[in-house]
């Protein structure tokens, strides 16, 4: 212990102490007041005061915690329950507030179209694996009223056809696809007709392609392309795309428009089947291209 007194460490500690206990009395003494032996007791343990009373702070906080733990635990659980519950109706609120919007979107595809009839909206299941033209699967099948070679739409336009059905499963062919060929005409001359067929290579753009079309065709660029239900296999002035290019065929013949379809086919979520309308063939095995 002598030697603690004796070493160069308790010196400069004491040295500290006394530079501290100077400060001190010179920021009392600087204001004017007087420095009593209360006030200099009092101005020299405050930083201790000020410590012991937070250490006293935080020893209180965490004996609360201790001795509150269960009640702690019991009301986070509760806290959880909440949440978890507030959630679940959010979640039944978006389903709702999402349904309420394609059905919404049914009533506009009526009022337009009042002599087709309509499934239920189906929710797009998934994309086929590796096609390169967006067949997809639907959660309505032959329950619903669903058959194949029925039309699908969005509220935008064609889709394109059922070519596989279950009971409550269904696929779809779309307007991509070169297995599939749609009646078209153009919605601002009415008198260019066509017929809609996809490509490989205009697939990879996720257009389809107008062809048919007379060297003499008044179609310009951005023009709507609508079907023309002289097929029976589509109904009458349904819109499919805009023209984005305008060519002539390698054969010097014909000319073509690569047309971009109204729908994203590729951002699909649900569709809509048509399953009757005007102008239907009676024999659904007539239809061209489709399996």
């Amino acid at each position: 212990m002598r030697e603690f007194f004796k070493s160069t460490r308790f010196k400069i500690l004491l040295a500290f102490i006394a530079f501290l206990v100077g400060i001190m009395i010179y920021a009392v003494t600087k204001g004017g007041y007087s420095l009593s032996g209360a006030s200099f007791i009092n101005t020299v343990t405050k930083p201790f005061r000020f410590v012991s009373n937070k250490i006293s702070m935080e020893l209180e906080t965490v004996l609360d915690r201790l001795n509150n733990s269960d009640s702690y635990y019991n009301e986070n659980q509760e806290l959880k329950k909440q949440i978890s519950e507030l959630n679940e109706q959010i979640a039944d609120y978006n389903d709702l507030k999402a349904e309420l919007e394609e059905f919404k979107k049914l009533a506009d595809i009526k009022e337009e179209h009042p002599d087709s009839v309509f499934s239920q909206p189906a929710e797009v299941l998934g994309y086929i694996a590796n096609d390169p033209f967006k067949s997809f699967t639907i959660d309505k099948g032959s329950d619903a009223g669903i058959k194949p070679y029925s039309p699908v739409t969005t509220s935008e336009g064609i889709v394109g056809i059922i070519i596989e059905v279950s009971k409550h499963t269904a696929t779809v062919r779309t307007i991509l696809s070169p297995d599939l060929s749609v009646a078209a005409v153009c919605s601002s001359t009415n008198a260019d007709f066509g017929i809609v067929e996809g490509t490989v290579i205009t697939a990879e753009n996720n257009t389809t392609k107008l062809t048919h079309l007379d060297m003499n065709h008044k179609i310009k660029k951005d023009d709507l392309i609508i079907t023309s239900g002289s097929s029976g296999l589509f109904p009458k002035d349904y819109s499919i795309g805009t023209v984005k290019r305008l060519d002539v065929e390698t054969n010097g013949l014909t000319a073509f428009a690569e047309i971009e379809p109204c729908a994203d086919l590729s951002r699909l979520r649900s569709v809509f089947v048509i399953t009757d309308f005007a102008g239907k063939k009676e024999t659904e095995n007539e239809t061209a291209n489709t399996p």
